[in-house]
């Protein structure tokens, strides 16, 4: 049975305490907040240099791009969970092949959707409701993103892999250095190359393919914790990658799908200024949400090898100080989104305009949902990080679907474009009565 390196054991078997859980949690929030930060500034070049309906485009390519994040997610979360379980165990050499194994399985993926795009790419907007040149937007942006598939499954695999292997710093340096190489991209395609989406969507890509060339490099390396060896695919742990990430995929692939009802709903009720409004506050909940996913990433290679160890004692006390951290960034981060939503809305939609008006109103509404959804994300991240996928794939698909869908179709038609507002926060609310339900009910199998 192969050890843990002493390095690692020292990390953690350190005592669990606010500073030594936000070492291992700052880096991911920071990547987290990064990603979304860099995804916001697309969409702030894309509304002032290109125009309103160019958003609205971006807005309605999501539930197709969200496919590609849902795969990836399931394969680095779920993954992660499996191998930094057996490295606790002591069984290294395993972990090692599992890992190089489901990175050749994401490439492998990546290759395959990005030929189904493009197979079915005019097929996906024609039957929508859209003007033409938002059609032609919605196209450009699409065919640039997909030759950038593989590049982004990889990328959310190693910001993973490189915290777990003690390697924190250099993945929040990749994703700084993969934001400022897409800002800088999104003004030199957009405003000087006269791309339009496109130049948008490449920018975006070649942002994500930093963490990619690195994470290639460092795990090439066999000094460290986790490298590539040779491959050897075992059934078995696909299938419970595939079961632990499922949740995870939900969320992400469901995010998707409602991304597609939200805007089949506004322009139903309102036009294409509606999807551009949902798009400015999708931008803000997506920003804030990402710490709260960003924590949860974090700590749960620390969950799963604590578990793996049988060490009920620290995971108790890891789980309970995280309830309480979310807690305090739930009510700061609500408040700050209530508080700043003119000048913030401000940047993507000119005062006074239909969308400005509609995006204000909206988002003091939307933002009462983050209450709840850091408790929702951080509870359907701790069962996938203790190999529990099937119970972290009821609370997120219940969560990012089953009430989200229900509150799109009966909120309306009582409210009107505010039901529309109110159906995230009431989903949410929903989400974490289901949450609370499971915690409870887990309790004693976990010892948490």
């Amino acid at each position: 049975m192969e050890h843990v390196s002493l390095q690692t054991q020292n990390m953690y078997q350190k005592p669990i305490n606010l500073k030594n859980i936000m070492k291992f949690a700052l880096p991911t929030i920071a990547i987290s907040l990064f990603m979304s930060f860099y995804t916001m500034v697309d969409g702030l070049f894309v509304s002032n240099l290109i125009g309103t309906n160019a958003l609205s485009a971006i807005n309605l390519t999501a539930p197709v791009i969200s496919l590609v994040t849902a795969i990836s997610t399931m394969l680095a979360t779920g993954g992660s969970a499996v191998i930094m379980k057996k490295i606790g165990e002591g069984k290294g050499l395993e972990a090692r092949e599992d890992f190089t194994a489901l990175i050749v399985v994401n490439i492998a993926v990546g290759i395959m959707m990005c030929s189904i795009g493009y197979l079915c790419i005019n097929v996906i907007f024609t039957n929508m409701n859209i003007s033409a040149d938002v059609f032609i937007y919605c196209t450009d942006y699409l065919s640039s993103y997909l030759p950038f598939t593989v590049p982004i499954l990889l990328m959310n695999n190693f910001s993973l892999y490189l915290i777990a292997s003690e390697k924190s710093s250099l993945s929040f340096l990749c994703s700084i250095g993969g934001g400022i190489t897409n800002i800088v991209l999104d003004y030199f395609l957009i405003k000087v190359m006269g791309m339009g989406t496109g130049g948008a969507a490449i920018a975006t890509g070649l942002g994500y393919s930093v963490t990619t060339v690195v994470g290639l490099i460092v795990f090439s390396n066999k000094k460290n914790l986790l490298h590539f060896e040779r491959p050897v695919l075992r059934f078995n742990v696909l299938k419970k990658v595939v079961t632990n990430g499922c949740s995870e995929m939900a969320t992400a692939l469901v995010t998707g799908i409602t991304t597609l009802i939200f805007n089949w709903t506004m322009l139903r009720y309102v036009g294409q200024d509606g999807v551009a409004a949902i798009t400015i506050i999708m931008y803000v909940m997506m920003f804030v949400s990402s710490l709260f996913s960003g924590y949860s990433y974090g700590v749960a290679p620390m969950i799963s090898y604590y578990y793996g160890e049988q060490n009920h004692k620290k995971l108790k006390k890891l789980i309970r100080t995280s309830i309480i951290i979310i807690a305090a960034f739930s009510i700061a981060s609500a408040a700050l989104a209530i508080g700043i939503t003119e000048p913030l809305v401000s940047i993507f939609a000119e005062p006074n305009s239909p969308v400005y008006t509609l995006a204000v109103v909206g988002n003091r509404i939307c933002s009462l949902a983050l209450l709840f959804i850091g408790f929702n994300i951080f509870a359907s991240g701790m069962f996938t990080a203790l190999n529990n996928g099937i119970i972290s794939a009821v609370l997120a698909f219940s969560r990012s679907f089953v009430f989200m869908i229900v509150c799109l179709l009966f909120l309306p038609i009582l409210f009107g474009i505010t039901g529309i507002w109110l159906a995230n926060p009431l989903a949410e609310l929903m989400a974490i009565i289901l949450a609370a339900i499971m915690f409870y009910k887990y309790r004693k199998k976990y010892q948490y």
